[in-house]
């Protein structure tokens, strides 16, 4: 009997509580809410060498409907694949994620929010108005905006994607600008593959304009998308008009 209850003590991890650890301890924002039946069905298809896209397509569709974003979405997936020792994600399994996650969020009502559920990141509307904060706090200091700070425009934009490809390139990028700049701070997508970050006009704009090209590399590697992605990303600083106005007309500008 000893030998049973050592034997029972000794077995692997069930795969699905495995991929649960890993998720949790790096990309999962809400561990009580992380498990859903399709994550069974996906693990059980490649437990049986299965094709792993309809599993995957139907776990997209529950992520999108809990109102999980798509950048966790995805890099849950990727711990998946990680944790069963598969590798990196492939992109069939990565597409299905995303078409289900956006039939998930075609369903559900839109609601006025301050992040991009595609992203990660914070509205465009947001940036507008830590923009006007920007030029406030500019004034009262007896300088202006236009000396302080700059956008760094981020285009990663190719031609041609299907909205599926233009999700996961969204998720990448965000991701990306999240490790380089943290959580929270001023920056948007603009649609099409362009991205916009508020950046102060110092000696570190350079560095972080490298950094940030290499953090979306690597993460579009990772993640075997980095076809969808305009090789090498552009990233340039754009210097903030003198009115906030401008800035704004700036952003519709860059953004078409």
């Amino acid at each position: 009997m000893t030998g049973s209850y050592e034997a029972a003590a000794t077995l692997p991890p069930h795969p699905r509580e495995l991929w649960r650890s890993v998720s949790a301890e790096s990309v999962w924002l809400r561990p009580a809410d992380w498990y859903h039946p399709a994550v069974d069905a996906i693990v059980e298809a490649l437990q049986n060498d299965a094709d792993p896209t309809p599993a995957a397509l139907r776990l997209g569709t529950a992520r999108g409907e809990s109102g999980v974003g798509i950048s966790e979405a995805i890099n849950d997936l990727a711990c998946l694949y990680r944790s069963m020792g598969r590798g990196e994600t492939p992109l069939a399994s990565v597409r299905a994620l995303c078409e289900g996650w956006v039939a998930a969020q075609d369903a559900v009502p839109v609601h006025a929010q301050c992040v991009d559920p595609e992203t990660g990141l914070p509205t465009s509307e947001y940036l507008r108005v830590r923009l006007a904060e920007t030029y406030a706090l500019a004034a009262r200091a007896g300088t202006t905006a236009s000396r302080t700070h700059g956008l760094l425009i981020v285009d990663v934009a190719v031609a041609g994607l299907d909205p599926w490809s233009r999700i996961a390139r969204s998720a990448v990028v965000g991701q990306a600008l999240d490790v380089a700049f943290g959580a929270g701070h001023p920056m948007a997508s603009l649609g099409e593959g362009v991205f916009a970050v508020l950046v102060a006009r110092d000696q570190h704009v350079g560095t972080d304009a490298t950094r940030l090209r290499h953090h979306i590399g690597t993460h579009a590697e990772q993640l075997q998308v980095d076809s969808l992605l305009r090789q090498p990303p552009r990233v340039w600083l754009e210097p903030l008009p003198e009115t906030h106005a401008a800035a704004l007309e700036l952003l519709a500008h860059v953004g078409r």
